[in-house]
């Protein structure tokens, strides 16, 4: 199992009473997201407006609304995908379901 359900859980309920969240795309995932879309520009800065549970598979998903940075609408991602704001109320336990996640798929496909 890659996740700790109880952690995805108080994590789950921590996000969605301090949504909207600011947080910023990593690099790859800005890249990808140019990739895939025909937009000129893809904001740095996005607002999490959403968050979902797609199971051991998927993890964590944010929904992003970029109509702020751009105009345009919203779009998905996986929480891995995202940096916060040390400051932010929830940041810690982001940054430790990152880095648990992270760890535990690397050891899976090893």
């Amino acid at each position: 199992m890659v996740d700790e359900l109880k952690q995805v859980s108080r994590l789950l309920v921590k996000l969605e009473e301090n949504l909207p969240i600011l947080a910023s795309l990593t690099p790859q995932a800005a890249a990808a997201l140019k990739e895939q879309s025909s937009e000129a520009e893809i904001p740095q800065e996005c607002r999490v407006t959403g968050v979902h549970y797609l199971g051991d598979e998927g993890g964590i998903v944010c929904r992003l609304d970029r109509r702020a940075a751009n105009g345009r609408g919203e779009i998905l991602t996986s929480i891995s995908h995202l940096t916060f704001d040390r400051h932010e109320p929830c940041a810690r336990e982001i940054a430790a379901y990152q880095k648990l996640r992270l760890k535990r798929l690397h050891r899976r496909s090893a």
